[in-house]
């Protein structure tokens, strides 16, 4: 079959690293670029070039390259509040989807992207990789396997050390500046949310029904502006608007609980904290550790460090038969396209889809849901952390639509 012709728009850091990862699968040729920045725009040209020795065509304004035409596929990097629209204007010129993750600015403009998807029917995929690690899928095995019991909780955080990050946008013309400087909300919920909620099998059989939000005092980032670290010293003192850690705890038809957290704006480790709880054991990825019932005297130790100690790292010396293939078999080369192979992966499965004909892995209810949790908990935030309701996005369908996961899991 011949190669897909793809899009790249939003050629910062994300959308500029994932050009060689594109065209490392070996499924597409990059054929357009497109950023607001001329600079970027050049640079993400000679890169094509240098890999492919095919130079694609550059582009400035998002509209001229997508009216221009042949292009199948766009992978939109852009801006998090450019996001939807895009993915919108693609689906209406028959141009599938690879949209990045990041939360919605509001509410109707979710239910505008599943609309045009039902209209248009063009294929449609949230990128979200974290669906794709190896852990997050180890575990979902387990919970297939009936492993893990009946699944109660799930947990999951962006804990991510991005002070100098933010601080340096308008240097690095990056968009979280402004997001942290107005906003108070849960900004980025789907590496922490996206994983848990395919293993609940949310619109699927399941589906996500509330939600509350708190958030902590804004103190880390002005702090840190003070700091010999701020890449911008005129923003010294600045005061910001998001809160340094959101808590935010959801609700499912099922009966499960998700808690999770953003916490970017204070000192520590990255970390999504990803944790799966069931009446026959747990899940736990900071330690890289599956704790069973079946395996272990829960009443062992009462130092966590004794129990850390003892199973740390247990999931890859004891559970690997649990691993899908595309990680059994994954090269050096794969892992070094993005976040140790899942980019490789969610790429592979993305244009996959797209070839065969077959539903997405991350669908477009898996977008709407998971993105307004941005929406509706800034709306918790403000009002003091009160209860928000979460649409239904499949319109009652959640309830008949098959279980899937992203791709093929073993059976052990």
């Amino acid at each position: 079959m011949a190669k897909m012709r793809a899009g790249v728009v939003g050629l910062g850091c994300r959308g500029y690293v994932l050009l060689e990862t594109i065209l490392a699968t070996d499924d597409a040729d990059i054929v357009a670029v497109c950023d607001v920045y001329e600079d970027r725009v050049q640079r993400a040209k000679d890169k094509v070039k240098e890999i492919s020795g095919k130079t694609p065509e550059g582009f400035t304004d998002f509209n001229e390259m997508i009216e221009k035409g042949g292009i199948d596929a766009m992978y939109i990097a852009s801006s998090w509040c450019e996001h939807i629209h895009m993915a919108i204007d693609c689906m209406e010129h028959g141009i599938a989807v690879a949209m990045e993750v990041g939360g919605a600015c509001d509410i109707d403009e979710c239910w505008k992207l599943v609309r045009t998807y039902e209209k248009t029917k063009v294929p449609f995929m949230l990128m979200e990789n974290c669906c794709f690690d190896r852990f997050e899928l180890l575990s979902t095995a387990l919970v297939r396997s009936g492993k893990l019991g009946e699944v109660v909780h799930c947990h999951g955080a962006y804990g991510h050390d991005l002070r100098d990050e933010v601080l340096g946008g308008h240097v690095n013309r990056h968009y979280r500046l402004e997001n942290y400087l107005y906003r108070n909300c849960e900004n980025y919920p789907t590496h922490e949310v996206g994983p848990i909620a395919k293993i609940l099998n949310i619109n699927r059989g399941n589906r996500l029904l509330s939600l509350v939000s708190v958030a902590s005092k804004s103190a880390g980032l002005e702090c840190f502006s003070y700091s010999d670290k701020n890449p911008d010293k005129s923003l010294a003192g600045t005061r910001f608007a998001q809160g340094d850690i959101v808590n935010t705890i959801i609700t499912c038809a099922g009966g499960e609980t998700i808690s999770i957290k953003l916490d970017t704006n204070l000192p520590r480790y990255y970390s999504r904290e990803f944790t799966v709880r069931g009446t026959k054991g747990l899940c736990n990825q900071e330690a890289d550790m599956i704790f069973l019932e079946e395996k272990v005297n829960v009443h062992e130790f009462f130092e966590p460090s004794d129990t850390i100690r003892k199973y740390m790292g247990n999931a890859t010396s004891e559970y690997a038969d649990y691993l899908p293939d595309v990680w059994k078999n994954i090269t050096d080369r794969e892992r070094e396209l993005g976040h140790g192979g899942m980019d490789y992966i969610m790429f592979k499965q993305f244009f996959r889809a797209l070839k065969e004909g077959t539903e997405m892995p991350v669908d477009v209810y898996d977008a709407a849901a998971w993105m307004c949790i941005t929406a509706l908990s800034e709306q918790s935030v403000a009002m003091g952390g009160a209860p928000q309701a979460i649409p239904d996005f499949t319109g009652g369908k959640w309830v008949t639509r098959p279980h899937k996961d992203v791709i093929e899991l073993p059976k052990v």
